[in-house]
């Protein structure tokens, strides 16, 4: 880095949603993380980060994965370490995407959705959904690498009407 601007390190996202009622289809919804190499920044990732997956160099890892909302607080967590992201890297698009195995759900289908993004305890991002609620996929953030090689943070909440499957084709996209 040629910079004193250190930019964002290392960054938790957090995702929380209320299980489904007792009988009812489980809500199971899934952070995705999108990387863009410098050759190609709003076309295909590079690779794709999301349940049962993790990047080719490890600096971007889905720790915890829920499958039905259970548990206390947030329950997925994806760590990003964007500093130990190689330079041909230069944009991270996060997205959430909510499993469609059995009918359609939504975000407003969904009590208590939350999405927070923190670095060492200080909150840089959080959302409900509900300026998304008819969506059953979204885009929550984009982190990008500017020339001094510093990563920044862009809210980026962006609703979609697709698949987990046609979203990772659509959530790098730049906005128009």
């Amino acid at each position: 880095m040629n910079s004193l601007n250190k930019g964002l390190r290392k960054v938790e996202v957090t995702l929380k949603w209320d299980p489904s009622p007792a009988g009812a289809p489980d809500n199971d919804l899934d952070i995705v993380a999108a990387t863009y190499s410098t050759e190609n920044p709003p076309g295909e990732p590079a690779y794709l980060v999301h349940f049962d997956s993790r990047s080719p160099d490890g600096t971007i890892t889905l720790n915890r994965d829920s499958r039905t909302g259970q548990g206390f607080g947030f329950d997925e967590v994806m760590t990003l370490e964007l500093d130990r992201l190689a330079p041909v890297y230069t944009r991270v698009v996060v997205g959430v995407a909510i499993q469609q195995s059995e009918g359609r759900k939504t975000f407003g289908d969904i009590e208590s959705t939350g999405v927070r993004i923190v670095e060492d305890h200080h909150e840089l991002l959080t959302d409900d959904f509900a300026g998304v609620s008819g969506a059953t996929a979204a885009t929550v953030a984009e982190f990008s690498r500017d020339e001094s090689g510093a990563w920044t943070l862009r809210r980026s909440m962006r609703g979609f009407d697709a698949d987990p499957a046609s979203f990772t084709a659509l959530m790098g996209g730049l906005p128009t």
